[in-house]
């Protein structure tokens, strides 16, 4: 029953953001939205921990630990977003005239965005886990052509035809799977529900689930942001409302890989860990490697964490591509990690937009001593994304380098190369922002709206040096769920 309550309560923001999103009352109320949808999932969790994998509507929904850590995670990061937009967008009301229809289109695709990615999360059904991600590539459509500029037109149209090419191709990989779960669990919905898939795993057909695993693979890993299908990631991002920028890369790269590795235990159990584990290992380097270099030559300041996304999912890729339980653990803490440091950055960066009105590296510098509150904010979660001490993607990053050393010694220069590239195109940037001669402002903003990002800073922290007993239980279940 819960996960009717948790699911509904998203859904059911939509069309009343839709009628009442704008204004005052409409800011109040997607965060009240949010926060109900945060207080079902912390429910969620205690009856998990009291009964183990909830299910409801005959086994269409289902919560393992591993969606229930991605629940959680997006529940947060969804409600820290809902709390940073008020202030946020107000701003760019303000700044571009949005009238009342405009605010009630970005309130109610926002939460559209929010609860497709619950759907995706909580569903058992293969099948509707692509109709899911399907539904938030339209929301977030719209969302990067709010500004209706030529860029943000431009941005939204290709973000379309890519991603909507490599849904094609993951429903493609969808039909194969039905095709060769069909002979075991016969026609119907039992054979896309992943429990039973995964039951049955080994009495799958290989040859068909390895041909399966590629179009998944190529096809999700278009959302993720995997080379070389990654070229709408930097595009989005920078045309977007950088609240939309924070949740593409906190809660959209993360399911979508979420969708990869449920099919990544099938294709291992039909086919061994050799033939999926190689797959991600390949298309994760290439793209840690294309991102960070790629990192090094930008000017906009929301293209370059842009591609600084890109870069993480391709450690993510190298982590569950090395497999074991030590890299399995570090690729979960990694997931973690980034996407509260990722969407951290994004709203430090975008308050940055707003008072400097522009996005060029140039025409931000000085901001920690003009405005200290910024300033901290944007110093803390860069430092975090680029895996400083205490921060968990320090640890993650760690982790994951002595399991290649473990694992696939051979890779472990190319891991660094990109780790230290990217710490390389970064770093000078930060600096940069953050000292030299002040611009002048076109306008203060109120450092409380910052409050966000600094939760969540302190949330990256924390794992780093500590992990709840619960949460450690759950990322080690999830490492008996992915081998």
């Amino acid at each position: 029953m819960i996960l009717l309550w948790l699911l509904g309560s998203a859904i059911v923001g939509v069309p009343i953001l839709a009628l009442w999103g704008d204004g005052r009352k409409g800011r109040w109320l997607f965060i009240a939205i949010n926060f109900l949808v945060l207080s079902c999932s912390v429910l969620a969790a205690k009856d998990f921990l009291q009964q183990g994998p909830l299910a409801a509507m005959g086994e269409e929904l289902r919560m393992d630990a591993f969606s229930l850590i991605l629940v959680l995670l997006n529940s947060v990061v969804g409600m820290m977003t809902a709390w940073f937009s008020a202030g946020y967008w107000q701003q760019e009301v303000q700044h571009h005239h949005f009238g009342k229809g405009r605010q009630r289109l970005y309130h109610a695709m926002f939460q559209s965005f929010l609860a497709t990615m619950l759907l995706a999360l909580l569903s058992n059904n293969l099948g509707i886990l692509w109709v899911a991600l399907e539904g938030a590539t339209l929301s977030t459509v719209l969302l990067v052509s709010l500004l209706l500029s030529c860029e943000s037109l431009e941005a939204a149209w290709k973000y379309f035809i890519l991603c909507g090419v490599g849904l094609a191709m993951a429903l493609f990989g969808t039909v194969l799977l039905y095709f060769a779960a069909q002979p075991v669990l016969g026609t119907g919905a039992q054979a896309l529900l992943w429990s039973a898939l995964h039951h049955h795993a080994a009495s799958l057909n290989g040859t068909v689930m390895a041909l399966a695993f590629v179009f998944i693979l190529v096809g999700y890993g278009t959302k993720v942001g995997l080379a070389p299908l990654n070229s709408w990631l930097p595009d989005a991002h920078a045309a977007g409302p950088s609240t939309v920028s924070a949740v593409l890369s906190g809660l959209l790269l993360n399911v979508a890989l979420y969708a990869i590795l449920r099919y990544k235990s099938l294709a291992d159990a039909a086919l061994g860990p050799a033939f999926a584990s190689r797959l991600l290992l390949v298309f994760g380097l290439l793209s840690l490697l294309l991102a960070a270099f790629s990192m090094l030559r930008q000017h906009d300041v929301k293209r370059l964490f842009a591609y600084s996304s890109a870069e993480h999912m391709g450690i993510i890729c190298i982590a569950f591509g090395l497999g074991g339980p030590l890299a399995i653990f570090a690729g979960v803490l990694h997931m973690l990690g980034h996407s509260l440091a990722k969407t951290s950055v994004f709203f430090s960066v975008g308050r940055a937009i707003q008072e400097s009105d522009s996005r060029e590296l140039e025409d931000l510098h000085g901001i920690l001593a003009s405005r200290p509150v910024l300033g901290w904010s944007l110093l803390l979660s860069v430092l975090a994304i680029l895996g400083m001490p205490p921060g968990s993607l320090f640890l993650s990053e760690f982790l994951i380098v002595v399991a290649s050393v473990q694992h696939a010694w051979f890779i472990t220069p190319l891991l660094l190369l990109g780790l230290g590239t990217a710490f390389a195109a970064i770093l000078p940037r930060l600096l940069q922002m953050l000292y030299g001669a002040p611009n002048s402002p076109k306008v203060i903003l109120s450092g409380k709206d910052l409050r966000p990002a600094f939760l969540q800073i302190l949330a990256v922290m924390t794992l780093g040096i500590w992990i709840p007993v619960s949460l450690d239980g759950w990322m080690h279940s999830i490492v008996g769920i992915l081998q």
